[in-house]
């Protein structure tokens, strides 16, 4: 199957809007299981031209986090929300290889923050080759609504659900929104939607993707059924990201 691939982009506005669900669960059960990724953090980017958008990334330790490319390649300031405070970034480093141009490729960034988060657990990078059919969970900060109605609103939460990597492209490891009742279901079925860019997929409680883009047959990336979540396949990069966080 042809799929047309399209990055997921960050929300431009006051407010963030995460994922899209399986419509026979309720949605208190994303945001519950969404509190158990704290080092999932949303970030403010500001471009030169004074827009602000809002993202989504993971902290992989006290002084680092991983984010998409795109998110981050146009913005001359970000900043890391942690609950009620602004940390400011004082190094961004994306991939020297990412290029708009060619959706799939490299969208991985690193940034340095100020100050420490001081969290109790970062999670570990999965360095595995052996993604494909494995269940995993993601979180982020994006667009909510399920499978049925596609992206329908947005309250700044942050959600995770699960899935199975059924494929990889490029360097993307891909999820599907799966229809009710099929036999691989995971818990929480979910795909993530507009705003989760550079939030994280995990795979047992290790880093493996940072989600990048969906990819849509209709070219409607709204998140619903049909459509495909891309999230950069992190094993592919832990030279790179051990070498740049040195």
């Amino acid at each position: 199957m042809k799929h047309i691939l399209i990055l997921i982009l960050a929300i431009l506005c006051t407010t963030s809007f995460a994922g899209t669900r399986d419509p026979e669960k309720s949605d208190e059960q994303y945001i519950s299981y969404g509190s158990e990724f704290n080092y999932v953090l949303r970030i403010k980017c500001v471009t030169d031209k004074g827009l602000v958008y809002y993202a989504s990334a993971t902290a992989l330790d006290d002084n680092w986090i991983l984010t998409a490319a795109h998110v981050v390649k146009h913005a001359v300031s970000v900043q890391v929300i942690q609950g009620n405070t602004l940390i400011n970034i004082d190094n961004i480093i994306p991939h020297k290889d990412f290029l708009e141009a060619r959706y799939g490729y490299y969208d991985i960034a690193l940034c340095h923050v100020e100050k420490p988060f001081k969290l109790t657990f970062y999670p570990p990078l999965y360095n595995n080759k052996d993604e494909v059919g494995k269940i995993c969970s993601i979180s982020g900060y994006g667009a909510y609504g399920t499978f049925e109605t596609g992206i329908a609103g947005s309250d700044g939460k942050r959600r995770a659900g699960s899935n199975k990597i059924e494929f990889i492209d490029r360097h993307l490891l891909v999820c599907t929104a799966s229809r009710p009742n099929a036999k691989d279901n995971t818990d929480l079925e979910f795909v993530i939607a507009n705003g989760d860019s550079g939030g994280g997929l995990f795979i047992e409680n290790k880093i493996a993707g940072v989600n990048s883009c969906v990819m849509a047959v209709d070219k409607k990336t709204d998140s619903n059924y049909g459509d495909e979540s891309g999230h950069t396949r992190v094993s592919s990069f832990v030279d790179w990201i051990l070498e740049n966080k040195k």
